[in-house]
């Protein structure tokens, strides 16, 4: 069977590539006479792995010095609770821009340690749109500002950062890291889940400046304290050393094949523009998502019949384009087009929505 074009906003698509590498390395890594699984993390070759992920990741996204590079379990969602166990001690407050589901479970889980205030909301819009960061009033007492930077089931993306002064900015970028340069040294700490664009599911990557570190609230557990991480490189336990290494793959493709984040960005900004003109033209197909604010990652469509809707779902996948139904909050359709969604994937995509449109007049 051919490979399918999935379009899963996560777990999602790896490169071919680094699948192949992957699979010639399963049995034995490089000399080593085993698998990255089954090796020590404490061993030489598995310490020379995460040693090089890290030092692409900071060579690809330009992490300043003076950064921590964490690699962690739990998913960003553990990440709602570890933010403000070790962020929040200090003025006991903290900042949120609620513009979707997973950020609406941050402030949520946030709210467990200390004050949350949301200062911007896009619900009442069914979060079609992202605030107006200038008009929003920000606390310049509280602990952080925290964002969720692209939301992955409603298809929204900031386009500008929130101004937040002295107060450390804290971003989710689950679904959006890497598919653009950014500048790291405007954040106190980013977070991302790897089934995205990154690695397989199973690591977390927290990249948080040193200075906020060591703040953790006393009931904080050591598995979630930041400081901890840091000074264990990332090994007070066993790491996801597997998906590490597959990550360290994705990074490498990333700098010698797509030739870095620059590169990568024009190819994604490509790719979003040719399905969102199609959706623009089309008479049956339409993006819900505000224009200005619309995501280059996640790109929900409805056709306005929800008949329709399940109809084009179930023909879209028996042709190989799976994983377009949308989330089950918004329903219709959602294509995520990650960094290893090739060009031809969407060239494809929209090739057979012309034809179902066509079809279904």
């Amino acid at each position: 069977m051919a490979r399918v074009y999935n379009f899963s906003a996560g777990p999602s698509t790896l490169p071919v590539k680094v699948l192949k590498r992957a699979a010639e390395e399963l049995v034995e890594y490089g000399t080593a006479g085993q698998s990255v699984m089954e090796m020590s993390h404490r061993s030489a070759p598995f310490e020379a792995i995460i040693g090089e992920c890290e030092s692409l990741l900071r060579s690809l996204m330009g992490i300043p010095d003076g950064y921590k590079v964490l690699f962690l379990q739990g998913g960003a969602s553990t990440q709602f609770a570890s933010i403000p166990m070790n962020l929040m001690g200090e003025n006991g407050s903290a900042d949120y821009f609620v513009t979707g589901e997973f950020a609406t479970r941050a402030a949520k889980e946030a709210a467990k340690y200390g004050k949350v205030n949301v200062v911007a909301s896009s619900k009442d819009d069914n979060f079609t749109r992202i605030p107006d960061v200038d008009a929003v009033k920000l606390d310049p007492g509280a602990s952080y500002v925290h964002i969720c930077e692209n939301n992955t089931i409603y298809g929204t993306r900031f386009t500008k950062l929130p101004n937040t002064g002295n107060v450390p900015l804290v971003s989710d970028m689950s679904s959006c890291i890497l598919s653009e340069p950014v500048d790291v040294s405007k954040y106190g700490l980013i977070y991302a889940g790897a089934q995205k664009n990154m690695a397989p599911a199973g690591l977390t990557v927290v990249i948080i400046k040193e200075e906020l570190l060591g703040k953790a609230l006393p009931f904080t557990p050591t598995m979630l304290n930041y400081e901890v991480q840091a000074k264990n490189d990332s090994m007070y336990n066993t790491p996801s050393t597997y998906p590490i290494y597959v990550c360290k793959l994705v990074l490498e493709w990333l700098r010698d094949d797509i030739g870095g984040l620059k590169a990568m960005s024009e190819i994604n900004k490509r790719k979003a523009q040719k399905l969102y003109d199609y959706l623009d033209e089309s008479s049956m197909f339409s993006s819900p998502v505000n224009k200005a604010d619309r995501s280059i990652m996640n790109v929900p469509f409805v056709t306005g019949n929800e008949d329709l809707d399940k109809k084009f779902v179930k023909e879209a996948d028996a042709a190989g384009f799976v994983n377009l139904k949308g989330h089950r909050s918004v329903g219709g359709m959602r294509a995520s087009i990650y960094n290893a969604m090739p060009e031809e994937g969407i060239a494809a995509l929209v090739a057979f929505m012309k034809d179902f449109e066509s079809k279904n007049k």
